[in-house]
């Protein structure tokens, strides 16, 4: 398989005041085409931190970050990410908030595009509502749909999920992996911070776990189950206990 993306001892300082803060040191791996990952570990580890470099929206102070073989310097239109608290712009509406994903493209393209890509994420009929009007959960599926109606090869999810309630993140959780697995569309990568473990198992074909800070890799685990996970399988708990004990 193709190597999508390869970080090679990435370290993260930041100056505060009279101190240095080293958010993230060493940290290496890489993800091929066609492959879920999950990042995990303790809060303050860095994870958020880790994957906005990915997304380009922070460079690392040492090391690098390479996609298909370039290094990421900046934003890149293959790499979209999913925020967990929506990151809608208030003022407009459902499809305009998709559009803004599309701004490169013509406008009678850019409408064509985003209402194909609100369907698809079960908001037909609500184009001309606002954020202000949609629940939780449909709030963030406009945030699915913006990032994906680009069809990117790389998707990024911040804890999209762990602002909705339990039923909601659920289905969403399975629509993302169902929409992933099903290969009609893009991102050929899911990469996924979460501080929920059985999240991670359940979404992914590797799992990352980074220590305490400054964050590093202390395990890549490889989850050796089949699509769709069986929560009840004795494996799948087992897979949680040996990451939760990497964790505490």
């Amino acid at each position: 398989m193709v190597t999508e993306l390869v970080l090679k001892e990435v370290t993260k300082r930041y100056r505060m005041e009279d101190s240095e803060i080293t958010a993230l040191e060493g940290v290496s791996f890489s993800v091929r085409k066609r492959e879920s990952i999950s990042v995990v570990g303790p809060s303050g580890c860095g994870k958020t931190t880790l994957i906005r470099m990915i997304a380009g929206l922070e460079h690392p102070t040492s090391g690098r970050i390479m996609f298909q073989g370039k290094p990421v310097e900046g934003p890149n239109k293959n790499i979209m990410m999913i925020f967990q608290s929506f990151a809608l712009l208030p003022w407009k509406t459902v499809q305009e908030n998709v559009e803004l994903a599309l701004l490169d493209r013509a406008p009678a393209e850019r409408e064509e595009i985003a209402r194909k890509f609100v369907d698809l994420v079960g908001l037909g009929g609500f184009e001309s509502s606002y954020p202000k009007e949609l629940s939780g959960g449909m709030r963030q599926r406009v945030g699915i749909a913006r990032a994906i109606c680009r069809e990117p090869e790389i998707l990024l999810l911040d804890e999209p999920f762990s602002s909705l309630d339990a039923l909601t993140a659920n289905n969403l959780r399975n629509e993302v992996l169902k929409f992933f697995l099903s290969r009609k569309h893009k991102p050929d990568v899911l990469i996924m911070i979460s501080h929920n473990i059985e999240e991670a198992v359940y979404m992914s074909d590797r799992v990352v776990v980074l220590s305490k800070r400054p964050g590093s890799v202390a395990a890549d685990i490889r989850i050796d189950l089949p699509f769709p996970r069986n929560k009840r399988d004795k494996r799948f708990y087992d897979y949680i206990d040996q990451i939760t004990s990497l964790i505490t």
